[in-house]
């Protein structure tokens, strides 16, 4: 084998989002599993690019059997170049189970006492370097947001 290791990642933070949600679609349980629905009405995107999160997206969430929510989330935004910038966010929530009940309550809960991690992927014709690389994100979950940093793998 090799002497030559390969580098070691690290993170450098990119942007911010704050994305402004919809009322929860509870679709029961599916052949997929526990299905959620989860509009996305808008928000923001400060950072590497400023823009403007535009209605139509949503996290459409499969609820595992422990709890924990798997994140698909899908959205456009607008730069304020006036391109379209595609974000697809693909993560976990986990959590005992009375912290992700006050979450679905809407109640303000800690950051630290739950795991709220995605990868954040890019699409943009106008942008192509966005879509040369990785991001990972710590997000917070308000009532009706969501929040997150979104870090570059470098």
């Amino acid at each position: 084998m090799s002497a030559v290791q390969p580098p070691v990642p690290g993170l450098e933070p990119a942007f911010e989002v704050a994305v402004r949600l919809g009322p929860l679609e509870d679709h029961g349980v599916t052949r997929s599993g526990h299905r959620r629905v989860v509009p996305i009405l808008g928000g923001t995107v400060r950072g590497a690019f400023d823009g403007e999160i535009l209605p139509g997206g949503a996290d459409w969430q499969l609820v595992r059997a422990d709890g924990s929510i798997e994140i698909d989330g899908r959205y456009t935004a607008r730069a304020a170049d006036g391109s379209y910038v595609y974000l697809h966010a693909v993560g976990v929530r986990s959590g005992s189970p009375e912290v992700l009940e006050a979450l679905l309550r809407g109640e303000a809960v800690d950051p630290a006492d739950y795991y709220f991690r995605t990868v954040v992927t890019i699409e943009s014709s106008a942008h192509p370097e966005f879509e040369q690389s990785l991001y990972v994100a710590a997000c917070i979950r308000d009532a009706d947001a969501v929040r997150y940093t979104a870090y570059r793998v470098t």
